[in-house]
């Protein structure tokens, strides 16, 4: 059985314990001081099926305890409000902020977390599909006019809260510029929501091609009637104005068969309510719209039994 020397290493062991000792004595001559920092909030186990409705707080405000060496060398990177939401249901919900929920280096004691609680609003997820329109900046050369746009994909799916989800009427692109344009064209653009509670359910671009029409003619047509187009079953709609007048320009349109041209708006996946859709016109060969009055109009969508 070996021996064991108790005053073997004495040395070492006599400058591990100065050592300790100064450490000690450097720690304990440290002032406890309190500050204030503002860390960032950190919402965890998400719920599946819910969206945040609204506006929540990103950084929450707290007082730190400490030796003051220590506190002079944290930064509020270090610290993070932790709120657990794995309990949370449809509609306001109210958590609780306490000093347990901050995580914080070895050293460091919170003493206080402003707000002391979050007020949050949760809604049921939802998912559809939405037209998609082109957006367009600049005008073509003075002799030329607008045309057609297509837009590929003409569709995307949107996610959500139910509420915003509902109320959406077309996803948008980036503006695709045609200023001084004497030819078609075609550019490749991202895809977005005005909404920032809104995203798609896969990151999309989109390709985006502008007719550009020579347009020596024009003709405007007078009191077109305004066709509410895929109205779901089940439900009726009904524009207000019921009317538009739309100018053209472009080729032989002196010949041209008004009866060809148009004009609607598209409700395509929307319920019941009230939404400010823009007119639009059928295309008409070799010619562009330079103008329709009125652009928008309000549609009522209702249930057909009502």
């Amino acid at each position: 059985m070996k021996t064991i020397w108790p005053f073997r290493h004495v040395g070492l062991k006599g400058l591990s314990l100065v050592i300790a000792l100064l450490l000690w004595l450097i720690v304990a001559g440290e002032e406890t001081v309190e500050r204030g920092l503002r860390v960032p909030l950190e919402l965890q186990q998400f719920p599946q099926g819910l969206e945040l409705q609204g506006e929540w707080p990103t950084f929450v405000d707290v007082r730190v305890r400490g030796a003051s060496g220590t506190l002079s060398r944290i930064s509020p990177a270090e610290l993070v409000a932790v709120l657990d939401l794995h309990t949370a249901r449809a509609g306001t919900r109210l958590f609780q902020l306490t000093p347990e929920q901050v995580r914080t280096p070895f050293g460091v004691q919170i003493v206080q977390v402003s707000p002391s609680s979050v007020a949050l609003s949760f809604e049921p997820s939802k998912t559809r599909t939405v037209r998609v329109t082109p957006k367009i900046e600049g005008q073509p050369d003075p002799n030329f006019v607008i045309g057609s746009r297509k837009v590929t994909p003409s569709t995307v799916e949107v996610i959500g809260p139910e509420t915003s989800v509902n109320r959406v009427t077309e996803a948008v692109t980036e503006p695709v510029n045609i200023s001084g344009a004497k030819a078609p064209v075609t550019e490749t653009v991202t895809v977005g929501f005005v909404d920032p509670a809104l995203r798609l359910t896969s990151p999309r671009q989109a390709t985006v091609t502008v007719q550009i029409f020579s347009g020596p003619e024009a003709r405007t047509l007078r009191a077109r009637p305004i066709h509410v187009r895929n109205v779901l079953p089940g439900l009726t709609a009904l524009a207000t104005p019921a009317v538009a007048d739309v100018t053209l320009r472009g080729k032989g349109l002196t010949h041209l068969n008004v009866e060809t041209v148009g004009a609607f708006v598209d409700v395509s996946g929307l319920g019941v309510g009230e939404y400010l859709l823009d007119v639009r016109f059928d295309e008409a060969p070799e010619a562009g719209v330079t103008q329709i009055e009125p652009s928008t109009v309000q549609v009522r969508i209702s249930s057909a039994k009502d």
